[in-house]
């Protein structure tokens, strides 16, 4: 059970940015695996922690990956963010012109891969920066309100340079009558990807299959419901409303109340 937990977790398609990088995070996997199980071979738990010789003198190792600290965030815009990450002494990237890096970094329990160029100097000292845009999307949609939102969030999942936060809340009667389950599961893979479910005439969870216990309310999704979503976001979103006239009408009040103002919300 020991070697299980220190096992490498093979990474899922969502989580490979598809620009080439070298490594490639299935390329780090495979490593990272090769070694694990030389050391379960071994029983010597020591040879995880080996570490290859860097070259170049870059700070990057083109074999793994480099811990870094952040030394700051600046917000630029409204969804834009310049993040300033440490070098130790007055080391730098050494990168070519053009060259990208990969970030990588834990995301709502998944681990996430993104490739970027740094805006800063190649060549600059003890730190380097990296320009980061983060739009949020709050999506509400009661019954066959959900058709309109697909299109948006697989618009977005089919975007490699697309980081747009996605949080998805369904409200639907009961567990039967959602839609297109098949569909939803494969979406809330992806790393930017919330789905929230709410079901009026559900009274417990326990019969629902265990994937979808967390995520699910039972109930309506009431004020409070709404500030604990809207809380639960990174940032202010905007938000999308679908559904009935009379769903429509509540959604607005509750987000008016929840401090989201009405240039902020669109409805179909």
């Amino acid at each position: 059970d020991d070697w299980l937990a220190l096992k490498p977790q093979e990474p899922s398609p969502s989580q490979c940015c598809g620009s080439g990088c070298k490594p490639c995070i299935y390329d780090v996997y495979e490593k990272e695996l090769a070694q694990w199980e030389r050391a379960k071979a071994k029983q010597d738990k020591s040879l995880l922690m080996e570490k290859k010789e860097q070259s170049n003198n870059s700070e990057l190792n083109p074999d793994t990956f480099t811990a870094f600290n952040i030394s700051s965030v600046e917000q630029l815009t409204e969804d834009t963010y310049q993040y300033k990450f440490e070098l130790p002494g007055n080391s730098s990237l050494q990168l070519s012109l053009g060259q990208h890096i990969v970030l990588r970094g834990m995301v709502n329990g998944l681990e996430v891969q993104r490739a970027y160029t740094p805006i800063s100097p190649g060549n600059a000292e003890g730190y380097f920066e990296v320009l980061m845009k983060h739009g949020e999307l709050l999506m509400l949609a009661s019954g066959t309100g959900l058709a309109p939102m697909l299109p948006i969030l697989q618009s977005i999942t089919d975007d490699e340079e697309d980081e747009t936060f996605v949080t998805l809340v369904g409200c639907f009667r009961t567990f039967d009558k959602i839609y297109l389950k098949p569909l939803l599961q494969d979406l809330a893979r992806y790393w930017n990807i919330r789905i929230f479910y709410v079901l009026s005439q559900e009274t417990s969870l326990e019969k629902l299959p265990w994937s979808y216990q967390e995520n699910t309310y039972t109930g309506r999704l009431n004020e409070d419901l709404m500030k604990t979503i809207i809380n639960s976001c990174r940032r202010k979103p905007f938000v999308l409303i679908c559904g009935s006239s009379a769903f429509n009408e509540d959604m607005s009040r509750y987000l008016k109340a929840a401090g989201i103002e009405e240039n902020s919300c669109f409805v179909f």
